[in-house]
């Protein structure tokens, strides 16, 4: 039988580059696998002209477009979670603001790159549920961050409440603007340029790679910033292509385990490569990077939470409904 050929776009990760390379082969699918750097290249080319079959989506976007409207998001998401990032080193201020600690974050003037980017929703939980932080209080100042930003009308979701948030011009930068001191902080996705190049910015938390470390054990989190989704109408007539895709991602992500163990010659460009293996291992177990609904079911009920909280659903819907089910393999 001819296999069903589908295109799939996502980062060039490790964990997916034996499904890149043919390596590893999805049951019954010819796959495409297009890498692409920009994770937000994939995300618009997807929403607005479903460009690929499966594709790499923010999951901040996904959960509030598949509670909001399902209806007019034709995407359904499978449980793997291809980016993950700590966040604690995102956290950027000016160093004339007057900010100690996070809890002279309210009042203040905060840049952020798009206020529905998950890696603000994980900044702001944790800002809230950590630190104590009134996120209420805070004016949001959205732009681009080393580049300028158009606003993006079909892109920016916007709160279900007010929030105060304020558009910089298309021509100007989050990173000057800090830099400068026309607002008191930035936290995002992206380092800010001016934090190696400036003389104002500097981390919040210096400390930050302790800071993450105690979170997680505390906590278990390791922030999942997108998961993989596939288009609602191939999953209708091909009901079996999820775990056919679940399996390799799975076979993918532990050849790419395989080959960071190798200790023969190293595969990356990090001296200390085996050390922060180790160091991870110590850390996070076994399975340090769990894809499957069961697995990750506390950080995303945490995840959904900081979106209500944040006025961008009414109501958090159980975990299971925002995934097709695994049957045999989700952990």
């Amino acid at each position: 039988m001819k296999k069903l050929a589908l295109t799939m776009a996502c980062g060039p990760y490790d964990r997916m580059e034996a499904l890149a390379q043919g390596i590893v082969q999805p049951e019954g699918i010819d796959l495409r696998y297009l890498a692409i750097q920009s994770p937000p290249e994939i995300f618009a080319r997807m929403i607005k002209s479903q460009s690929f079959d499966v594709a790499e989506m923010s999951m901040a976007h996904y959960m509030i477009m598949r509670t909001r409207a399902r209806e007019h998001f034709p995407f359904v998401a499978i449980p793997v979670f291809p980016s993950r990032v700590f966040r604690h080193g995102f956290l950027f201020i000016n160093k004339n603001a007057g900010i100690k600690g996070p809890s002279d974050f309210e009042g203040k003037r905060v840049g952020v790159q798009e206020y529905r980017q998950t890696a603000g929703v994980w900044l702001r939980g944790i800002l809230q549920h950590e630190y104590g932080v009134n996120l209420d209080t805070i004016k949001w100042v959205e732009g681009g961050v080393n580049e300028p930003r158009a606003p993006d009308d079909e892109m920016d979701l916007r709160p279900v409440r007010p929030v105060s948030i304020e558009m910089i011009p298309p021509d100007r930068t989050l990173n000057d603007m800090l830099e400068a001191g026309e607002i008191d902080a930035y936290f995002g996705a992206r380092r800010p340029g001016a934090l190696d190049r400036g003389k104002n910015v500097a981390r919040l938390f210096p400390d930050y790679r302790a800071r993450e470390k105690e979170y997680f054990q505390r906590t278990g989190f390791h922030p999942i910033m997108h998961t993989i989704v596939i288009r609602e109408d191939l999953y209708r007539e091909h009901p079996w292509i999820p775990e056919s895709l679940y399996k390799a991602c799975e076979e993918s992500k532990k050849w790419a385990v395989q080959q960071m163990r190798f200790s023969g010659a190293q595969r990356l460009m990090l001296p200390w490569m085996h050390e922060e293996i180790a160091e991870m291992d110590a850390l996070m177990g076994k399975n340090p990077w769990p894809y499957g609904v069961n697995a990750n079911r506390k950080i995303l009920e945490a995840f959904m939470t900081y979106l209500v909280e944040q006025h961008f659903i009414e109501k958090a819907p159980p975990a299971d409904e925002m995934f097709t089910p695994i049957i045999g393999w989700s952990e």
